[in-house]
């Protein structure tokens, strides 16, 4: 029984003192934001991140991204985008949904646009004209995501975009 106590003791002791060591400077749940925001310009409404329109007829997709002009920097190029569920697919260079940079013009806006018949060529699909209509949300199945190379070299990934199709 008093060999049993003294183990019962010790690994106590063990436990706490393992405990104890550790210590997390920031065990918040915070996000981390950039320095530098960026923001959808021609945003349509936000859920969990910001959503564009388009529609079945119209099939051209435009993303605005911009960094405020108070920030002194601007948009060199959009480096990398995915279109997938999860943010590490931009930070890969498989795999994207554009391979090559495209260059900005020295402002701090900067426009990606595609359509849905480049998205579909990709091998995604989209809501047809059935799904789109009433009160159903008809979202593409991937979201897009960007990385931006500002003018100094600093690399922003903002969060993701959705796109809403219309009928």
């Amino acid at each position: 029984m008093k060999l049993y106590i003294k183990t019962i003791l010790f690994s106590g002791m063990i436990a706490l003192a393992g405990l104890s060591s550790c210590k997390k400077d920031n065990v918040s749940t915070e996000t981390s934001l950039p320095a530098i925001p960026v923001t959808v310009e021609n945003t349509t409404g936000n859920f969990l991140s910001p959503i564009v329109n388009t529609s079945l007829t119209n099939r051209t997709i435009t993303i605005i991204l911009t960094i405020p002009s108070s920030s002194g920097r601007t948009i060199k190029e959009i480096t990398r985008v995915a279109a997938n569920t999860v943010y590490s697919s931009v930070q890969t260079t498989t795999g994207l949904y554009k391979t090559g940079a495209i260059a900005g013009n020295g402002t701090n806006s900067i426009t990606f646009t595609t359509t849905l018949d480049e998205y579909i060529s990709k091998g995604y699909t989209i809501p047809t004209a059935a799904q789109a209509g009433g009160a159903a949300a008809a979202f593409l199945t991937r979201y897009f995501f960007f990385m931006l190379t500002l003018d100094d070299g600093q690399i922003i990934i903002p969060t993701y975009v959705r796109v809403y199709v219309n009928p």
